[in-house]
């Protein structure tokens, strides 16, 4: 398939407009490599592991949900330099899709609802709230990658908020709460959000909750997944 039109595909199972107006310029073909796109690899990040598996079955796209070029290059060095280098060596594409695969139909939040198994579900600003029938142990389970801290009294959510990467907005907690959830599942919780929260907050880890729609995504479309979560160890 010619770039164009891989880059076609992606926009019809992500649509660009849907991504916040923060990622202006992060999405979409990131780096260019080959004209033909035949091997595609996927995962969450562009981290070096990743990038130099998917040399290593010589893919000539990688799909990836966080771009590795946030903020403007005014130098080229270090770990910035060594994965350009890798990317570039083997005349690979990157391809980021991030808030918009956030929202897309199928994408991170529908995913991490079909995971957990939510019934009634209806879309939130920018997650998605339904009504859960598994324990918090259980949600802990399927999601995997870190465990869970439950921030708040609760031993079951009901009716669950969800979204996926870093989401404890305080906005976006009210919003919930309006929804009638009961609880509130995302990443990266600050302190100050957690004693202000309405609601009990449940704290997963960011990889738990965003790789499993890259996944699904591979398999959907028939690439290489590669999971590279960071090393995680739980001490008592």
């Amino acid at each position: 398939m010619e770039i164009a039109g891989f880059i076609r595909e992606m926009e019809r199972i992500a649509d660009p407009c849907l991504a916040e107006e923060f990622d202006c310029g992060r999405i979409g073909l990131i780096v260019e490599g080959k004209p033909e796109v035949g091997t595609v690899c996927c995962a969450l990040d562009a981290t070096e592991a990743v990038v130099d598996r998917a040399a290593a079955l010589e893919a000539d796209m990688l799909v990836v949900h966080h771009t590795p070029l946030w903020q403007p290059l005014t130098a080229v060095r270090g770990a910035t330099m060594r994965l350009l280098r890798a990317v570039l060596d083997a005349g690979m594409n990157l391809y980021v899709m991030h808030t918009n695969f956030d929202r897309a139909p199928g994408g991170v939040n529908d995913t991490l609802a079909a995971i957990l198994d939510l019934e009634n579900a209806e879309p939130m600003s920018l997650g998605v709230v339904g009504d859960c029938r598994i324990s918090l142990d259980e949600i802990g389970r399927r999601l995997g990658h870190g465990g869970l801290r439950v921030w708040g009294e609760i031993d079951r959510a009901e009716r669950l908020a969800v979204i996926g990467g870093s989401g404890f907005d305080p906005a976006f907690i009210a919003e919930a709460a309006d929804l009638g959830a009961d609880a509130f599942l995302s990443a990266e919780l600050k302190h100050s959000v957690a004693r202000a929260a309405p609601i009990p907050c449940i704290e997963a880890t960011h990889y738990a909750l965003e790789a499993p729609a890259m996944e699904a995504l591979a398999g959907r479309m028939s690439w290489h997944f590669i999971p590279d979560p960071p090393y995680v160890v739980l001490v008592p």
